[in-house]
Parts: structure tokens; sequence; C-alpha cells
């Protein structure tokens, strides 16, 4: 037997007792230690959105823990591991679970440096900040080039951002609708703290040049008044959608100033890359940092915990603690 979080398709989720012989298909079952939530999460569990592709589901898009038992020759019991995306969660049961039960082609290898609670207090957000900050390094924006903007700084991806950035010599501005959060951004390392509502409504095409790069967590009307401030040649990495969905400015800035708008996908992102965001994390993440960052939950205040991260009112990155 063993412990989930179990989400219905009449809207009901409960953390409940299960059989191991429920478990979905898999090559490899992992005692996991620790997972996260993570604004996806928020949506799964409280289905503000029709992510789940079939019920019951235990949401969880990160895990971290221990190889029980594996056919897959990549992985032998006792390995520790990392898993991130691939749609468990969503398509497959994920993390919020005290066993779980993968496709050994999903995982990669946790590294020395860090134990199963801080490569959880990165999770997704902070490996997709990661793919971001790499994502305008190969854009070719350095730290002279100018200032670097992370919106939605306060939440997971931000506050990573924020740190990993700050350790390879940028100069961040942070953009939040918390200025409660001030002091901890700055002790993230942010050089300026703006407030989100300078970004979030309706704005013009084209605005005076500011930023040499960006990473928006939000969308929308953000993400459009942050593309018409960059400068020319600058990039934008965007992958959130906090503010919405939508997208509304014009071709302006990308044609008059040279400005290059990445989409930064972590769910499906090939295993080199992930490797490389993992190994880069255990390079320039100062994990001192990154406890700052942390708030730590058991299983059984998840379902609490959800609708607080989609409101906006978590700071940094929620850990779970799975295993006993």
């Amino acid at each position: 037997m063993f412990q989930a979080i179990q989400v219905n398709e009449d809207g009901s989720a409960a953390l409940r007792e299960l059989d191991e012989s429920t478990l979905p298909d898999g090559d490899v079952d992992i005692d996991v230690e620790y997972s996260t939530i993570n604004y996806k999460d928020g949506l799964v569990i409280t289905q503000r959105m029709p992510l789940v592709k079939h019920f019951p589901m235990v949401p969880g898009i990160d895990l971290a823990g221990v190889v029980r038992t594996s056919t897959h020759p990549a992985w032998q019991p006792g390995d520790r591991v990392i898993l991130n995306g691939y749609g468990v969660g969503e398509s497959h049961w994920g993390g919020l679970s005290t066993c779980a039960r993968v496709s050994g082609e999903w995982l990669v290898p946790m590294p020395d440096s860090f134990s199963s609670r801080q490569a959880m207090a990165i999770g997704t957000a902070g490996y997709t900040a990661m793919l971001c900050v790499m994502t305008l390094e190969r854009h070719g924006i350095r730290p002279d080039s100018g200032e670097v903007l992370v919106t939605g700084a306060s939440g997971g991806v931000g506050s990573v951002a924020i740190a990993i950035l700050s350790r390879l010599g940028y100069r961040v501005v942070a953009s939040t609708g918390r200025p409660e959060e001030a002091p901890y951004l700055k002790a993230l390392g942010a050089a300026a703290i703006i407030d989100r509502n300078t970004l979030s409504a309706p704005g013009v095409p084209m605005a005076e040049e500011r930023w040499a790069g960006a990473i928006d967590t939000a969308g929308s009307h953000t993400l459009a008044n942050v593309c018409a401030a960059v400068r020319y040649g600058g990039a934008v990495a965007a992958t959130g959608l906090a503010q919405g969905l939508d997208f509304h400015t014009t071709m302006l800035p990308f044609v008059l100033r040279n400005l290059a708008l990445y989409g930064v996908d972590s769910v499906r992102a090939p295993q080199a890359l992930r490797r490389e965001a993992w190994a880069r994390l255990a390079r320039d993440l100062d994990t001192g940092l990154l406890e700052s960052m942390v708030t730590e939950i058991g299983l059984q205040d998840v379902l609490q915990c959800a609708p607080q991260i989609l409101e906006g009112r978590i700071r940094g990155r929620i850990v779970v603690k799975v295993g006993t």
C-alpha cells in the first residue's frame, strides 16, 4: 500500500491509501522522498483548467527519490533520481505519492551535491529558470549587456532565476506585485524592484529601450510590455502564463529592434538539455539562497496549499515531504 493525492473526474481531490496494483505502467519503481507543488499542480488539483488527460490522476509534475526496482538498463536499485515533466501529473501518475512507477527514459540522475529535498526545492520551477538563463546566454546576452528583467519575481521560476543571474554577474530587476517581498528579492540578488502594475496593463507597441533581456512568467499584457522595452538585439525567454494566455502586441519591436522571443518548455526538453541544466544548477545556484526560498509541507497539507499558489500567495518554492 502507498499514500497519494488523487484527483477525480467529479472535481474531488483527497489523500488516499492505494494498492500498488493500481500503479500505472512503467519500468522503474521509485520510493519518492520529496515532491513539490507548482502552478500547474495547483491547476490540476483545483481543476481550474482541464489539464488532466484521464482520471483518477495523481498530480505532481516533480519527484525526487530512490529507485526501488528497475527493468530499465540505465537504472539500478539505490540510484538517486529526479523526474520533471514528461506529462506526469497530467497523463501519467505523478510525484505527490509515496511510490511512483514511471518510464526510465524520463529520469535524470540527481547531482551528487544535492539532497532530494534540495532537488525539489529547485524542481521544475528552478530547472525551467535555468533553461531560461541558458536561452539568454545562447542568444549572446552577457552580464555587461545591460539589465535583465525577471517578472513574477517572488514565484518559483522568478526566485531561482534571480539567484542564478545575480551569481553569474547580471544586474537583475525584479517585477513583483508584492512590495513586501522586496527584502527577500534583494537577498536573492535583485538590484532593483519594480511594481508589476507598471507592466500588467495594456501598453504601447514600442517603449523606451531598457532591458538587455528578460525572463517572463506572466504572459498577456506583461509579456507584450516587456517586449516593447527590450533593447535592440535583445531577447525574452517566455515560460509562463500567470497573467493569461493572450499576447497582444505588434511586429514593431521584432522588426525594428531585432527582438527575439523564445518560448521555453521544460516538459518535453531533450535529455541532453535536461542534464546540462541540472549540471549548471549544481554549479551556478547558491544552495544557501535556495533554502531561503523554501517552505516545506507534508502530503496532508497539499490540498490546502494548491489554491494559494494560484492566488499568488506563495513565496518561492513549496517542497512536499513525501517519504518518511
